[in-house]
C-alpha cells in the first residue's frame, strides 16, 4: 500500500482519484491547493503525489520545482495531472522533474496503471509484488515471508525492513537512509534502533541461513546481498 497525495482542487475530480487509489489498496490524502499540499508534506512524506497542472495560487508545476528543489522532497515521485495534450505542455512537465504525464479525461484503469509503474520503478517497496532472492520470498498482499517453503515469522517493522531490503538489494544503506525509509521521516528514534532491528530480523532468519544476506558494511550501514563479503 503507497500513501499518495493527491492535488486536484475540482472536487469532483479529487473524489473520482481517491475512490480509485482506495480500491487499488492505496492510501490517499487530499489537497485542492499548493499551499495545502506542503503542509501536507511538512507533517509525513507521500510515496508519490498526484499534481493537478493548475491550482489556484501556485500552480502545479511551481509546486513541482519547489518540490525538486527541496533535498527533503526531491525524491517523492510526481505524476502531473492535466488537460494540456500538446507535446510542448508534456515536456515542460517532464523537465520541471515529473515522473510521468497523464492528460485529462483519463480512465481510473489508466491513473493505476500509471500509479503502479511509477511506483515500481521509484519506491518499490510501495507496491504489493512479491519478490524472492535465493530462495526467500515476501509477499506484500499477504504479509508472508517464506524461507525455502517455510513460514519466517517477523514483527511489523521487520517485515518493513526485510521488504525494503528485497526491493533495494546490493545497495547499501545508512542508518539514518533506513530509519526515513522504514519508519518514515517524521518518526524521531535514535540510530541505535535500527541495529535492534537488524539483530532481529536476522535472528528470525538464522534458521534457513538467509540471516547471511542482511551484511554489515563498517562505517557505512547495511546491505542485502547474495555475494559473500
Amino acid at each position: 500500500m503507497a500513501r499518495i497525495l493527491v492535488v486536484e482542487d475540482e472536487p469532483s475530480i479529487q473524489e473520482l482519484i481517491s475512490v480509485t487509489l482506495t480500491r487499488t489498496g492505496h492510501d490517499p490524502l487530499r489537497a485542492p491547493d499548493a499551499e495545502t499540499a506542503l503542509r501536507l508534506l511538512q507533517a509525513e512524506l507521500p510515496d508519490l503525489v498526484l499534481l493537478d497542472w493548475m491550482l489556484p495560487g501556485q500552480s502545479g508545476i511551481d509546486l513541482a520545482r519547489r518540490l525538486r528543489g527541496d533535498e527533503r522532497t526531491r525524491g517523492v515521485p510526481i505524476i502531473m495531472l492535466t488537460a494540456r495534450g500538446d507535446e510542448q505542455s508534456k515536456v515542460t512537465g517532464l523537465e520541471t522533474g515529473a515522473d510521468d504525464y497523464v492528460t485529462k479525461p483519463f480512465s481510473p484503469r489508466e491513473l493505476a496503471a500509471r500509479i503502479k509503474a511509477v511506483l515500481r520503478r521509484q519506491k518499490p517497496q510501495a507496491t504489493e509484488d512479491p519478490v524472492e532472492i535465493d530462495g526467500l520470498r515476501l509477499d506484500p498482499a499477504t504479509h508472508r515471508v517464506t524461507a525455502r517453503g517455510a513460514a519466517v515469522v517477523l514483527g511489523p517493522t521487520e517485515f518493513r525492513l526485510l521488504h525494503f531490503f528485497m526491493t533495494h538489494a546490493e545497495r547499501v544503506h545508512s542508518r539514518a537512509q533506513l530509519l526515513d525509509s522504514v519508519w518514515g521521516d517524521h518518526v524521531f528514534v535514535e540510530e541505535r534502533t535500527v541495529d535492534v532491528h537488524i539483530r532481529r530480523l536476522r535472528g528470525a532468519l538464522e534458521a534457513s541461513g538467509h540471516d547471511a544476506l542482511i551484511q554489515t558494511v563498517r562505517g557505512s550501514g547495511y546491505r542485502l546481498s547474495c555475494q559473500k563479503e
